[in-house]
């Protein structure tokens, strides 16, 4: 089957050109953002051992993706809503990765019937955001909605599944809102996943960071949180700065 064969109405191909990776993209169904750029580069690399690597709320595959050449192992990506979970079914085969990555479109409060617990050598999750209430503003298209307001899954479950997933020692990796940080630490520790790595996104450098990045050790010992240093998106001039460039597009621009 060739490339265009793969798309279907209203997706197109887009590149991530320093990885070498394409993306099925829907910008009415499901598209992603900087966060999985960003979230991906913030993972360690380790390519030294085949490790187990369980993607949550995956979405269209990018995150996972992203990974193929700074990762060794295999990938589970784990997305709830069917047209999203074939697309990134879709972009696997695009990228001729199938060897490597299987997809789950299932909910992740069912996980265990798939994964069994304490398997998985790394979780990655770009979860929704927002928190599900009577005031909050959502999306009149349901899959946006979805994607980005705790409607179908919660930050506490989100958690729960990745301490349960991963092996004692075994890293996890969330990207999520600064303005939930106290929650977010509240429930990671709780759920026997120790902080050890932050990173603060800042989308101009006279504003305040919108994105946080998180690395956790299960079962880790206590204290020896690092702040590594921030990421400014823009430049004043509203380009990219130079890393988020050098992200995007490697050598090319």
């Amino acid at each position: 089957m060739d490339d265009e064969n793969l798309l279907k109405a209203d997706e197109r191909i887009d590149q991530l050109y320093s990885q070498d990776v394409q993306i099925i993209q829907n910008p009415h169904c499901f598209a992603f953002s900087l966060d999985a750029v960003l979230l991906a580069d913030f993972v360690r690399p380790n390519k030294k051992r085949q490790a187990n690597i369980i993607d949550l709320c995956a979405g269209n595959g990018a995150i996972g993706l992203f990974l193929h050449n700074k990762l060794g192992g295999h990938f589970t990506e784990v997305e709830l809503q069917r047209p999203i979970a074939d697309m990134a079914e879709r972009t696997i085969k695009l990228n001729r990765l199938e060897e490597r990555y299987d997809v789950l479109n299932m909910d992740i409060k069912d996980i265990y019937n798939q994964i069994p617990k304490d398997s998985a050598d790394i979780v990655l999750c770009n979860p929704p955001y927002f928190p599900n209430n009577e005031h909050s503003q959502k999306n009149p298209n349901r899959a946006l909605a979805i994607a980005r307001h705790e409607i179908t899954t919660n930050l506490t479950m989100v958690v729960e599944k990745m301490s349960g997933l991963l092996k004692m020692n075994g890293r996890g990796y969330l990207v999520h809102r600064p303005d939930r940080l106290a929650e977010i630490l509240t429930e990671l520790t709780s759920h026997r996943l120790a902080p050890k790595r932050i990173r603060f996104i800042h989308p101009k450098p006279d504003r305040e960071a919108n994105i946080v990045l998180i690395e956790v050790i299960k079962d880790g010992g206590n204290g020896g949180i690092r702040i590594v240093p921030p990421l400014v998106v823009n430049q004043p001039n509203g380009e990219y700065g130079p890393e988020v460039q050098q992200l995007l597009y490697g050598d090319k621009k």
